[in-house]
């Protein structure tokens, strides 16, 4: 019997002329059937650190006061066997040239989605992908990106990939998580340095992954994957 899996999907700097260098993607996964016991857990966290259960993880909310609650939160994603993370990180989108490649802007994000996800997949498994709603990725550009992811992996009939969906961060901790994940690898590829708490989690990230989070992982590392992509190769 194929194993089903949830995929949360978040994005920082996205947007073609945001005046940002550095775009990432990021990915968490895990199992259907862990979902909620790792909903739970996490909820607990936030409570052990007297905050709500429904205080919304966020790299922006990264602070000196709530330090040793997001470095539990880390923790726990290593910790926990059934949590794994796909991140990819372009260092300086705006040395692309589209016109070249005979691509939009919309065309290189769909094939950098597919590039991020692809390692996550197995055939012989099955995958929702939940999105983390942006006002720049509407409905229409999800069925898309289903479409590409789908046929990429010729799963025509969308029996691999089952959905594709926008959902609000709010809703799932999983994603929360990987809107964290994702902002460690911003703020450190973006060269920031402002904020002690931010740094303090970045070099929590490093310990506990065993990488620098400057050079793409092995293709098979399963824990904490990362493509750093320089247009060269999609590995």
């Amino acid at each position: 019997m194929s194993e089903r899996y949830n995929v949360y999907c978040d994005e920082s700097c996205h947007l073609e002329n945001d005046g940002i260098n550095v775009m990432t993607l990021g990915a968490l996964w895990c199992p259907v059937a862990k979902r909620a016991e790792i909903s739970k857990r996490l909820r607990e966290i936030k409570v052990k650190h007297g905050l709500s259960a429904d205080f919304e993880i966020k790299w922006t909310k990264v602070s000196k006061g709530r330090l040793d609650f997001y470095l539990d939160v880390i923790d726990y994603f290593f910790d926990d066997d059934d949590c794994h993370f796909r991140g990819l990180v372009v260092p300086d989108k705006t040395v692309l040239n589209h016109h070249d490649f005979g691509q939009t802007h919309d065309d290189w994000y769909y094939k950098m989605y597919f590039v991020m996800l692809k390692s996550i997949f197995d055939p012989e498994s099955k995958y929702r992908v939940y999105i983390d709603i942006k006002d720049t990725l509407g409905h229409e550009k999800i069925t898309k990106l289903h479409d590409v992811v789908c046929n990429s992996h010729y799963d025509f009939s969308q029996h691999m990939i089952e959905k594709m969906q926008r959902i609000h961060s709010h809703e799932a901790e999983q994603l929360q998580v990987a809107d964290l994940l994702i902002g460690a690898l911003a703020y450190l590829h973006r060269g920031l340095t402002t904020n002690q708490a931010k740094l303090d989690l970045i070099s929590r990230i490093k310990e506990r992954s065993g990488y620098q989070l400057t050079r793409t992982t092995l293709i098979r590392e399963s824990k904490f994957n990362l493509l750093i992509w320089n247009g060269q190769g999609d590995s």
